[in-house]
């Protein structure tokens, strides 16, 4: 089954080039093309895509409410942003949001699809420097919520930190010897407890308080 994609950016030879790659892919199919964040919100209620490559600065309205409005309609479409800032003023912003990936727009081609489908795959994806960015920003706020972890059982900890290293639930299920089901209700217990929304935010949680190197 193909991959549906919406590409949002506000350049066309960007967004064109875009679009004629992934064309040459068999296992993606182009639904939809966006100019800007409104564009984006409007064409994801039309073609209901499983992924939108989202650009970040744009006018009448950025990537980042955009992805925040399509993941509160529509939160089963993932979104991962591709734009040329990796500094944590937008890198965090993007995540919080909803995104699932961020990667710099100088990302190999070949990369950019490995990344997609890993996102599909239920993996989180960071370009390195956007990773530096945020672990830099993140080591200065480490204790917050720390006293939140007590809350956990040792079993969600474990989990959250696979979570944390980019795993889906079937390969944290296997990792652990427990089931995919039993990884679905300690993903949304731990969620419920830290009160946080996503994977993505959970993934953010564990390398803030070092779960994880």
């Amino acid at each position: 089954m193909s991959i549906k994609i919406l590409v949002v950016d506000d350049h066309h030879v960007v967004r064109r080039g875009l679009v004629f790659f992934l064309r040459t892919q068999t296992d993606i199919e182009i639904v939809g093309e966006a100019a800007n964040g409104k564009e984006a919100i409007t064409q994801a209620k039309l073609v209901n895509p499983d992924l939108i490559l989202m650009d970040l600065v744009m006018p009448e309205m950025d990537g980042i409410e955009a992805t925040r409005i399509i993941k509160k309609e529509k939160p089963e479409i993932k979104i991962m942003m591709l734009t040329s800032f990796s500094d944590q003023d937008h890198v965090i912003p993007a995540l919080e949001a909803g995104a699932s990936g961020y990667q710099l727009k100088d990302i190999e081609p070949d990369d950019l699809v490995i990344s997609i489908n890993r996102i599909m795959g239920g993996e989180n994806q960071l370009h390195p420097k956007a990773t530096s960015h945020l672990l830099a920003n993140l080591s200065n706020n480490r204790n917050q919520k720390k006293n939140s972890l007590e809350e956990l059982t040792n079993r969600e900890l474990d989990v959250l930190k696979e979570i944390a290293k980019g795993k889906s639930n079937k390969e944290i299920a296997s990792s652990l010897f427990i089931t995919e089901k039993t990884v679905k209700t300690h993903v949304s217990n731990l969620l419920a407890k830290l009160e946080l929304t996503d994977r993505t935010q959970a993934a953010l949680y564990a390398v803030k308080n070092k779960l994880v190197d």
